[in-house]
C-alpha cells in the first residue's frame, strides 16, 4: 500500500480511495489524539468544532487526520456515493485534500439504538506534539486504521463486492469477518505497525458477536488485552454486515 506524507499536518496516511484515506500515522516527534464529542453534531456544523478545538490547541485544520461518522440508517450504495460527493467537496473547500487525495481515515457507521437525526460528527482525531522524549526507549506509536466492511474489494463501492450478499449465518459471518480482519492486517502492517501496538479493537455489528470472538477475534492476542469495543451498529452501507476498525493511540479525550 502507498503511504504518503502530509508534512502540514504532521502525520502520513495509506492512500485509500475518494471519501477517506486507509489509515494514518503520526509523524515522528507528534501524536494523535482522539477527541469524542459529548453530543454529535451535524457532521458540517462538526467542521466549525473541529477548527475551534484544533485553534484552542495551536493547532492547524491540516492537523485533523480522522473523522467519525454516524448516521440514521445505512444508505444505499447510490445515497452513500451522493453523501461522500458533498463530504468530498467540503474537505476541498476547507483545503484539507493533497492535490485532490483525501488524506483522512473515516469510520462511518449507522448506530442500531439512538441513531442521530442525520449525518454527524461522532468523534474525529488529530495530531500534536508529542510530549514523550524523541529518544525515549519505548515510543507509543500512535495510528488509525480506518474503518471497513465486508466487501472483497474496499475501492468497489456496488453490491458486487458485498461478501456472501444476503446471508447472516454463522458461516457467512465467519467469512465476512475473516476478509474484513485481512484488510485490518493489511492496513496495518501498510502504517508500519503490527497487531502488538493495536491500544482499541472497534468492531461494528448487530449481528451475534460471540462465535466470531471465539474462533477469529481472540485469536489477536496481544491486541485484546484491552479488550474489543463492540458498538452495536451497521455498516453505512445496506446489505453490509460487518466492520471493523483499529487505533494505537496514548490520549483520547471528551469534549
Amino acid at each position: 500500500m502507498q503511504l504518503l506524507a502530509n508534512p502540514a499536518g504532521n502525520y502520513s496516511f495509506l492512500r485509500g480511495i475518494a471519501p477517506y484515506s486507509a489509515g494514518v500515522v503520526a509523524a515522528p516527534g507528534y501524536e494523535i489524539v482522539r477527541a469524542i464529542l459529548a453530543q454529535p453534531l451535524p457532521w458540517r456544523e462538526g467542521f466549525q468544532r473541529i477548527e475551534q478545538h484544533l485553534g484552542q490547541w495551536n493547532r492547524p485544520l491540516a492537523a485533523l487526520c480522522a473523522m467519525e461518522l454516524r448516521s440514521p440508517a445505512p444508505f444505499s450504495f447510490a445515497g452513500f456515493a451522493d453523501f461522500n460527493g458533498a463530504y468530498q467537496a467540503r474537505l476541498a473547500e476547507v483545503g484539507l485534500l493533497l492535490d485532490g487525495v483525501n488524506p483522512l481515515a473515516r469510520t462511518h457507521v449507522a448506530p442500531a439504538v439512538n441513531p442521530p437525526d442525520e449525518p454527524s460528527l461522532y468523534a474525529f482525531s488529530y495530531t500534536v506534539p508529542s510530549p514523550m522524549p524523541p529518544n525515549s526507549p519505548h515510543p507509543f506509536p500512535t495510528f488509525i486504521v480506518a474503518g471497513a466492511g465486508d466487501l472483497r474489494d474496499q475501492a468497489d463501492l456496488s453490491p458486487s463486492a458485498i461478501v456472501r450478499p444476503g446471508e447472516t449465518s454463522s458461516g457467512a459471518m465467519q467469512e465476512k469477518a475473516a476478509v474484513v480482519l485481512a484488510v485490518m492486517q493489511e492496513r496495518l502492517f501498510g502504517l508500519g505497525h503490527t497487531w502488538a501496538d493495536v491500544s482499541s479493537i472497534g468492531v461494528y455489528t448487530v449481528q451475534p458477536l460471540h462465535p466470531l470472538l471465539d474462533t477469529l477475534l481472540l485469536s489477536l492476542h496481544e491486541s485484546t488485552r484491552n479488550g474489543i469495543l463492540w458498538h452495536y451498529s451497521r455498516p453505512p452501507i445496506s446489505g453490509l454486515e460487518f466492520e471493523m476498525d483499529l487505533r494505537g493511540l496514548r490520549a483520547e479525550e471528551r469534549i
